[in-house]
């Protein structure tokens, strides 16, 4: 076995993720290999921490356009990320992997309330981090949460797996000649407008120099094969 490339990763799920091909919701399937994949990462010794999107059950934002008050729609979009972080909680503990999960927002009935150090903790007990509800806070993306939290944490390097390989010069999906970036920089993804993370979680990135790695959660094995140090996807530093 390689030894592995990092010792603490933040990984950035989107909720969409685990739609599979479905249009809303959760996939079974989905989950467990996503929760297959990270059980191997942390059986190589490495800590991780896991932030999901809610896109698959309520977005905010998109509330807020259909009329909704901005606040309210963001306060549901944190509890839709609340549900599928039980969800991944749920199966990682099926496969025999311990994990937490823990909000931003404080409900002790369902889960732990977060904690830097309760976090921090639980990685180096060998339990995946699970942290839900983003910031918290309305008007954050949970793409901000996920760079809070891999600062916070010290993780050494941020991957957020999407549907596509990495970043691109437009949207591959819509123009056939895309070409991906092997590297950005924070500077030129913010002033090429590049579709990676809202602004917000790339300038965070930036002013703490945290690594931004984007790559395909579809390709199986690909986040092991990261772990073990090869070049998948876009790097952003």
């Amino acid at each position: 076995m390689t030894q592995p490339a990092f010792k603490r990763i933040l990984l950035k799920l989107s909720g969409e993720a685990l739609m599979g091909g479905g249009d809303y919701g959760i996939e079974p399937k989905i989950i467990y290999r996503l929760a297959s994949e990270v059980k191997e990462i942390v059986e190589t010794g490495v800590q991780v921490a896991i932030v999901i999107g809610g896109g698959n059950i309520f977005r905010g934002a998109g509330l807020a356009q259909g009329g909704m008050n901005r606040v309210t729609g963001d306060h549901m979009g944190m509890l839709a990320t609340v549900m599928n972080s039980l969800a991944m909680g749920d199966a990682l503990k099926k496969i025999d992997c311990s994990a937490v999960v823990m909000s931003a927002l404080d409900m002790p009935d369902v889960c732990e309330t977060f904690t830097q150090r309760g976090a921090i903790n639980a990685m180096q007990e060998g339990k995946v981090a699970i942290l839900s509800a983003g910031t918290g806070n309305p008007y954050f993306t949970t793409d901000s949460a996920a760079s809070l939290r891999a600062v916070e944490l010290n993780a050494d390097v941020l991957i957020k797996a999407t549907k596509v390989d990495g970043v691109y010069t437009a949207d591959p999906l819509k123009d056939p000649s895309a070409t991906m970036y092997d590297a950005l920089s924070y500077d030129q993804v913010i002033a090429e407008k590049l579709a990676v993370m809202d602004t917000t979680a790339i300038v965070l990135c930036r002013d703490n120099a945290m690594k931004l790695r984007v790559t395909n959660i579809f390709n199986e094995g690909a986040l092991m094969k990261l772990i073990q140090g090869e070049s998948l996807g876009t790097l952003v530093s």
